[in-house]
This record gives C-alpha cells, sequence and structure tokens, in this order.
C-alpha cells in the first residue's frame, strides 16, 4: 500500500475518506510524517490545497489532485459518504488551465468499443429514470414544474473554484442571462439557484432585482432531471447540470470551460485548444463516469463499478426519500421494532388510535401501521387529526428464515394507497405494475439480471436451509405444485375468491387435473404449529405431501402452480412456470397468469414479467444489507442471502426456540 502526504487535517478527520483512499491503496499519513510517502495528495484547489502543492514541488513527489465523483450521495456535506471520488495525478477535472486525467481520457482513450458505449447508454438511462444527479434529496414527481417550454439558466455559489478554474468570473454570470434573454425574448427564464444557497449558506450570484417579469428564481427542491426534460434551452457556466443537460439530450450554451465543454456537445462561448476531439454523448459519459472515477460499493467496502455505485447510491436516496416525513408507528411486534426502527429511522411506537394520532399530528409525522393490524379506529383517529396513514409489510426477498422463527426481515414494503395483497382498493404496488410497460429498456435489463441472479443463487422469500426432496420416477404425467397458505392470513381474507381454505385448493387442483402428478407443500408457519391451515387427509388429493422441503426445487420440478394468492405464484412465474390463481394475488389479473376469479377492472395494463419484477422487486420495496444494517439495493442482499449472511440476533433466537415449544400459546405475543 502507498502512503500519500496530506497537509490538511480534513483528510484525517473525516472517516469515509481515510477508509475510501485506503480501498484504493493509498494510506493516508499527516505530511511532516509521511517520510517515506509516494506522493502528496490535495483536495480539488481550494485555498488550503495549495499547502499541499507546495510541499509536493519541495519535496518533489507527485501531486494527487482528490474530489468527489459526479454522481456523490444523498445529501451534501461530510456526514453523507460519497459513491465514489476521483483520483487525478495530472490535474483535477474543472481546472481549465492545464491538463487532466479526464481530459486526457476524452482526448486519446479508445472510448468506441461497443460493449462499453452500452454500458454508457445504459447508465445515462439509470440515471435518467431513476433520477439520479450529484446530489439526491428528493425524488422525481414530488415538486410543483412550470409550464414547459422555459429557458433554465443555471447559477452556482459565490467562490467555487471551478468558476474561476474554469475561465470565469462573477460577472460573466449576468453575461450568461442576457445572452439567455437575448435568444429568447418571448420565453419565460427559470433561474436555478444552487441547492447550497440559502440565507445561512452560501450567496449565489443572481437576486430578485435582477429579476424583469418573466424570470424566476428556483430555489425549492426539485429533481434536476425533470428541471431539464422541461426546459428548451440551458444555459450554464461551469455547473455540473451541464453536464446533465447533454444527457438529457441538450446542447447547452456553455460559458465557462468544464470538462464536458470543448467536445463537439455544447454551445462554447469559450474555446479551449486542447480539445480537438469530437465525442458522442455516450462517449463523454464513459470517460467521465466509467473511466475516470474511483466507485466504491460503501456496503462491501470495495471498489467496484458504476453499475454497483450507482444501484446503492439508489438504494440510500430511496430510503431517505421514504424518510422525508418522521414516523409514528403502531402494531408492530416488539421483537420487530429493532430492525423496524431502522427502516423508519428511529419512529416512536404508540399503540393507542387516538394518543398516536395526536402525537403524529404534534411532530407533523406519518402513521405507520403493520398492514394486517389497521382497524377502523385506527383509520378514523388518522383521518380525523389530518395525519397521513401508510402501511407496512415484509419484502418480497425477506430472509434466510421465517418471521415466524423471528428472523428480521431485511426488506419491507411501505405503502401509502393500500397494501400489495388488498385487491379490493388500489396499492402503490399495483399503480407500479401500471405503469411498468413504460419503462426503459435500462430497467428492464435490470429487472431481467436481478431474475437471473435470483434463479442462478436459488434464492426465494425464506431461504430455509432444507434437505432437498427426493422425486420419485411419475413417467410422462404433468406434475402440478399446490403450495398451501396460512388460511388466516390477511392475503387469504381479502384476496381469495370462493375458495379459502388449503382444503379446498387442493381438491379444486386434483378435480381439474386428474391426471397430473400433484405435489402439496404444507406452508412453513403451518407445519411448525404457529398458524392455522393443516390439511388432515391432503393424500387423498396429493400424490405427493412435501413436508419440511424447500420451495425451488419443488418449484423447478412442477409444469404448473396452482394457488390461491401465495407468494410462490410469483416465484414460480420467476421461473418460467404457468401459473394458476384461484384468488387475486398482486401478480394476477395481467394477463400472465390463469386466473379463475373474477378479473379486477382497475388492471388493465399488460406488463411483462421484467416490468412485473421491476415494480415488485425494485421500485417498491426498501432493503437494508444484514451486514452492515444500512440502506442496499436488492443484487447485494441477493448476494447476502446466498451466502447467509441473515440471522436472527441471539436473543431472538433463543425466543424463537421458546415459541416452538410453546406453539400452541402464539397468540399471547404474536
Amino acid at each position: 500500500m502507498q502512503k500519500l502526504a496530506v497537509y490538511t487535517l480534513g483528510f484525517l478527520q473525516v472517516p469515509y475518506i481515510r477508509k475510501m483512499l485506503r480501498i484504493s491503496g493509498w494510506q493516508l499519513r499527516p505530511g511532516p510524517l509521511a517520510l517515506r510517502a509516494t506522493a502528496v495528495g490535495v483536495w480539488g484547489r481550494k485555498p488550503r490545497a495549495m499547502r499541499g502543492m507546495r510541499a509536493a514541488r519541495r519535496r518533489g513527489l507527485p501531486l494527487v489532485s482528490i474530489e468527489d465523483a459526479f454522481l456523490r450521495s444523498v445529501l451534501p456535506g461530510p456526514k453523507s459518504a460519497p459513491a465514489g471520488l476521483v483520483l487525478d495525478d495530472i490535474g483535477i477535472y474543472f481546472d481549465a488551465s492545464q491538463p487532466s486525467k479526464l481530459e486526457n481520457i476524452l482526448n486519446f482513450d479508445v472510448l468506441d468499443k461497443p460493449e462499453l458505449l452500452d454500458r454508457a447508454g445504459e447508465g445515462i438511462a439509470f440515471l435518467r429514470h431513476y433520477g439520479l444527479s450529484k446530489y439526491n434529496p428528493v425524488p422525481r414527481g414530488c415538486a410543483v414544474l412550470p409550464e414547459k417550454g422555459y429557458v433554465l439558466v443555471v447559477d452556482q455559489t459565490r467562490g467555487d473554484a471551478s468558476i474561476t478554474c474554469g475561465g470565469a468570473q462573477d460577472h460573466t454570470f449576468a453575461t450568461m442571462l442576457a445572452k439567455a434573454r437575448a435568444d429568447h425574448p418571448d420565453k419565460p427564464i427559470i433561474i436555478r439557484t444552487h441547492p447550497a444557497v440559502g440565507p445561512r449558506a452560501k450567496q449565489g450570484h443572481f437576486e430578485v432585482a435582477d429579476l424583469d417579469a418573466k424570470m424566476r428564481l428556483m430555489d425549492e427542491e426539485i429533481n434536476p432531471w425533470e428541471l431539464l426534460e422541461g426546459a428548451c434551452a440551458v444555459y450554464c457556466v461551469t455547473s455540473q447540470m451541464g453536464f446533465e443537460a447533454i444527457l438529457a439530450g441538450h446542447r447547452p450554451v456553455v460559458f465557462g470551460q468544464p470538462f464536458y465543454a470543448g467536445w463537439g456537445l455544447t454551445e462554447d462561448q469559450q474555446a479551449c485548444p486542447r480539445r480537438q476531439r469530437r465525442l458522442s454523448v455516450e462517449q463523454l459519459f464513459a470517460g467521465a463516469m466509467l473511466r475516470y472515477p474511483l466507485w466504491v460499493d460503501l456496503a462491501s467496502g470495495c471498489v467496484c463499478s458504476f453499475e454497483t455505485a450507482a444501484q446503492g447510491l439508489l438504494a440510500r436516496a430511496k430510503h431517505h426519500w421514504a424518510n422525508q416525513t418522521p414516523s409514528v408507528a403502531v402494531g408492530m411486534r416488539r421483537w420487530k421494532r429493532a430492525q423496524i426502527s431502522r427502516f423508519l429511522n428511529r419512529p416512536a411506537f404508540q399503540e393507542a388510535p387516538i394518543k398516536l394520532a395526536r402525537l403524529a399530528q404534534k411532530r407533523g409525522a406519518r402513521v405507520v401501521v403493520w398492514a394486517n393490524k389497521e382497524t377502523p379506529a385506527l383509520k378514523a383517529a388518522c383521518a380525523n387529526h389530518g395525519v397521513p396513514l401508510w402501511r407496512m409489510e415484509d419484502g418480497f426477498l425477506r430472509s434466510n428464515g421465517l418471521g415466524a422463527a423471528l428472523t428480521p426481515a431485511e426488506s419491507v414494503v411501505l405503502d401509502d394507497l393500500g397494501i400489495y395483497y388488498d385487491p379490493v382498493r388500489p396499492s402503490r404496488l399495483e399503480r407500479l405494475i401500471e405503469a411498468s410497460p413504460t419503462l426503459p429498456e435500462a430497467a428492464l435489463a435490470r429487472a431481467r439480471r436481478l431474475i437471473e441472479a435470483l434463479n442462478t443463487e436459488e434464492i426465494s422469500k425464506y431461504n430455509l436451509d432444507l434437505a432437498p426432496v427426493i422425486m420419485p420416477p411419475m413417467g410422462k404425467r404433468r406434475v402440478i405444485l399446490v403450495p398451501g397458505q396460512v388460511e388466516d392470513d390477511a392475503s387469504i381474507r381479502l384476496g381469495a375468491g370462493e375458495i379459502t381454505t388449503n382444503s379446498g385448493l387442493l381438491q379444486a387442483a386434483r378435480k381439474a387435473n386428474p391426471e397430473a402428478y400433484i405435489i402439496y407443500k404444507p406452508h412453513p408457519d403451518v407445519e411448525a404449529g404457529l398458524r392455522p391451515g393443516q390439511i388432515e387427509n391432503a393424500g387423498e388429493f396429493a400424490d405427493m405431501v412435501a413436508e419440511q422441503a424447500p420451495i425451488l426445487p419443488l418449484i423447478h420440478s412442477a409444469s404448473e402452480i396452482w394457488t390461491i394468492t401465495s407468494l410462490t405464484g410469483f416465484e414460480a412465474l420467476l421461473r418460467g412456470k404457468a401459473v394458476t390463481c384461484l384468488g387475486m394475488p398482486f401478480y394476477a389479473g395481467w394477463g400472465l397468469t390463469r386466473d379463475l376469479s373474477p378479473p379486477c377492472p382497475r388492471r388493465s395494463a399488460k406488463p411483462s414479467l421484467e416490468g412485473l419484477a421491476h415494480a415488485t422487486l425494485i421500485d417498491y420495496p426498501l432493503y437494508l444489507d444484514p451486514e452492515t444494517g444500512q440502506p442496499c439495493a436488492p443484487e447485494l442482499l441477493v448476494r447476502r442471502l446466498k451466502s447467509g449472511g441473515t440471522k436472527p440476533r441471539l436473543k431472538l433466537r433463543m425466543l424463537a426456540r421458546l415459541q416452538g415449544r410453546f406453539a400452541s400459546y402464539t397468540h399471547l405475543w404474536r
């Protein structure tokens, strides 16, 4: 590991900088003590960096300039670790007075390989679809947008090093605004204030006094992609938003010399003679996002690809977006509360409807109820106090173990409309599935890869460590799997049709398929004696009763699955199996299953399997990394589940053993 001499305390005081540099092979040492240093490190071109630059010249050591990558974090500031860094041993990307590593990549690297351009195109689509930018405080769709057709002028903070290093001055911003006004005299002008500008923070270059009747300062939080997509033209000096404007399809008018100018993709008001190459949007992205930065997987602590870093940042952003409003939680079993606190950022727990509604009203909070604990009294209390009511449930990639065995869930869903297993009313998942036919190819490709990973790694909801069943020879008989359910489960009460019992399901499957080889798989909670649903005479209608058996080998052995509302039906769809539904689970009614219950009129869209999977496994849930307790992407959780990384803590394991011995009394603590 190489030693990097640093001359500012910031490097040593911020833990994530030390960690990320160590991951990349650099060990930080205070400058005067770094006797065998390989290089001197400085942060960007701030005034304090001059000390390190002078030391590098004095000691005859190479200078490594360090900055945040272009896709940084959820929020600005040292408490929010970046998804990546740039380490530049030539210059720094925003200093146009000299070459930089990025400029050399864009000038001289081979950037036209098909696989690289494909990655770049998919990366652009990923950022655009999910609304990811350098900072990500708000998602798409959370702000009132101005009417499309405006001119977007991008402001920056006064004193930003990228302005002077990019060949611009404070007066350049006035020139930019005058140019935008002259070019578009009949168009409204939106001046986008930098997010860091505020009464107690930094200053921008424009004030209300600079505006006329057709101009507006926009300082509210808004997703930059939505702002760019509504603009007819974009003007900037050196802001990174100019780069994102290119990715959004604009040809921005640029008044400085940022890294993205000079390559034929911008209307440049200044020339940079060193930049002679003409690049495509994908080539610019490949150099700036795939080749230049050091991306780090914050969960595993390893150098990673842009794609993995972007997925991790999206997971952290989704967690932040889902918790912008504080929560008061109700109906949460005590053993779940520690994990629920991680998903909801330390909510208050309260059970009395009137008290919790008053508490939520006082705190400006929402009420989050475990979905099957929602009561008319709770709904009335929330409505009377004007408090939003959300529902929570386990996600579809849950854990290595059952909830009945007190294994904490590593994924949950939060629903502000209903809950996914209740077809009587809309749910957020239903809305996502309905919208999935409009997903871009990059999102569908991500879902396709996730499906492949689930199949390759043999991952399901619970991932129980059970011995596989040895299948007897069955000749040419068609194999049908009938998964049992917990008969008092909310999905049965709300989503079942005429048949509401495991016995009725099994008999219906046999009656419709008299010649088939039928495997009945009891639900694990029912087998453990913890929930109702036992069939005494299952052998009369099933050729095999697969007790204590893992579900995935049974799905693989079957050609068709018959179910009421079981999640096994969804897992079977992901594995290419035919599914017959007697109820209306979330995955039925979209044309992907054979439905024997009355149709749901709301479900008129025809999503693909990838679209269904994207809505269900990527958009809808929140995930936590079982090793770090931090938000993570579903792709990472699949790897953790494969390695057995989700286990209940010791106290919960002991409680689960006691629960098994006193199964008939579970109503006392469940």
